[in-house]
């Protein structure tokens, strides 16, 4: 039959032409429940690299490090270019370096950081493992209006390695007296540094421990480093903060 025919019978043309729609058909849709290709829009992101992911602990610009989106460089030093061909590379899910996994020494996690209610002062922490390469120590807190001084320190039994000491006003100065106390007999005072704490105002204070010292940086800027007295890192257990201050986070971790 022609069409000339079809039309004076009422039937209706053939519809079977090659490559054409079904009727109310959407052309080229995607299998039912299959993800889009990689790379297009709506394309999941790779593990390790999802919007929202916390970002991991970093030292403020260590020397040697990548700035990385979320993690403050160390004010006032160079920052380390990506490894060649691995700009953000992320780590296989579980892997290490990855933010959940543990960074040295050992397995322990790094402790949560002990927030809410204004902590007690004098404050102690006890470090189990002592001290060692990649410690942080981060306190935050404000220092009282009418403050004379504050006082931290890093201590094995009745010695100190590490006296932190803020002083207000010695002389009509503001200086920041570092020192060390072994077998009851203080060490040379180190002084020379900014003060950045400000009677009334809060700040943020970090302790790195290295191989070789510790590094010590205020509300984000390096302050200066101090030689390690005692050499058996792992002994120096002890953390006590008091003097003129209100404590409101004490939190220890390690660098990757």
């Amino acid at each position: 039959m022609d069409l000339a025919d079809a039309l004076d019978s009422g039937a209706a043309p053939s519809s079977q032409s090659e490559g054409q729609a079904w009727p109310g058909q959407p052309a080229n849709t995607a299998w039912p429940g299959q993800p889009a290709w990689p790379g297009q829009p709506g394309q999941p992101t790779w593990p390790g690299q999802q919007p929202g992911m916390p970002a991991q602990p970093y030292w403020p610009a260590q020397p040697g490090q990548p700035a990385q989106p979320g993690q403050p460089a160390w004010p006032g030093q160079p920052n380390q270019p990506a490894w060649p061909g691995q700009p953000n590379q992320p780590a296989w899910p579980g892997q290490p370096n990855q933010p959940t996994a543990p960074g040295w020494p050992g397995p322990a996690p790094p402790t949560a950081p002990q927030t809410g209610l204004p902590l007690t002062v004098p404050y102690k922490m006890t470090l189990p493992r002592g001290v060692y390469d990649k410690l942080i120590i981060t306190i935050q807190g404000e220092i009282k209006p009418n403050a004379k001084m504050v006082t931290i320190d890093l201590s094995r039994n009745s010695d100190i390695a590490l006296h932190l000491n803020p002083r207000f006003n010695e002389g009509g100065k503001k200086v920041i007296v570092r020192n060390s106390m072994i077998g009851n007999k203080w060490g040379k005072e180190e002084r020379d540094s900014p003060f950045p704490f400000v009677p009334g105002q809060s700040f943020e204070l970090k302790i790195l421990c290295t191989q070789n010292e510790f590094k010590v940086a205020v509300n984000k800027s390096h302050l200066f480093e101090f030689r390690h007295r005692i050499h058996e890192l792992n002994q120096i257990n002890q953390l006590t903060i008091y003097n003129d201050l209100t404590l409101s986070s004490v939190n220890v971790e390690t660098l990757p």
